[in-house]
């Protein structure tokens, strides 16, 4: 039997759809149909994590997500400093982490690493960034979602990339080499929170 469905049936059924779709947090991206996260929760976003779970470096991440903190490294010597790593979450993350003390899955966290300029100013002697030497991305993945990648482990997805090319990780295995600069910070899930007052309530 051929019935058309009444228009309003219909009204309410899409509507309820929209409903259950900002409900989740997701959106689905039209060119490949995977779902991506909105507010740093569900899946990471599928502009961060490809399909063979390969991380990248966000596009448009100083416009679209929340600056968390600078770390200054000192100078070997002399005054200053040598690197300034500027760090920066996926949208709803430090509002998150003040409600639970966790990043929620599919949180992007990325730290630019700048090699840095000193001189005297009118406050003193001064560092700021200069050169960028590359970007880390980490991705929260506390279910451990990709058993077997190398660059995926302990509830994190973990890539460095060299500027110029952010699309290419040059990390090869995150337990050599990225977690060993984390471990001090293993208590709170591999991140150095303490830097981050953002965080803070």
């Amino acid at each position: 039997m051929n019935m058309k469905r009444p228009a309003l049936a219909t009204n309410h059924i899409f509507l309820i759809g929209l409903a259950l779709l900002f409900a989740t947090g997701c959106t689905r991206n039209p060119a490949t149909g995977a779902e991506k996260s909105v507010a740093g929760t569900g899946a990471a976003d599928t502009n961060v994590v490809d399909a063979g779970a390969n991380l990248r470096v966000p596009n448009d991440y100083r416009a679209t997500y929340q600056t968390l903190g600078t770390w200054a490294i000192a100078a070997d010597s002399g005054k200053g400093s040598k690197e300034m790593h500027i760090v920066y979450a996926s949208p709803g993350a430090a509002e998150a982490y003040r409600k639970t003390k966790q990043f929620p899955d599919g949180t992007v966290l990325v730290k630019e690493v700048y090699q840095t300029e000193t001189s005297d100013m009118t406050t003193g002697t001064v560092s700021h960034p200069d050169t960028l030497k590359g970007w880390f991305v980490m991705v929260r993945d506390s279910r451990n979602s990709h058993p077997g990648k190398p660059l995926w482990g302990d509830g994190w997805g973990w890539s460095w990339f060299d500027a110029g090319n952010p699309t290419h990780t040059t990390s090869t295995d995150y337990k050599n080499d990225c977690q060993s600069c984390h471990v001090p910070a293993q208590a709170t899930d591999w991140i150095y929170v303490n830097g981050y007052p953002v965080l803070k309530q």
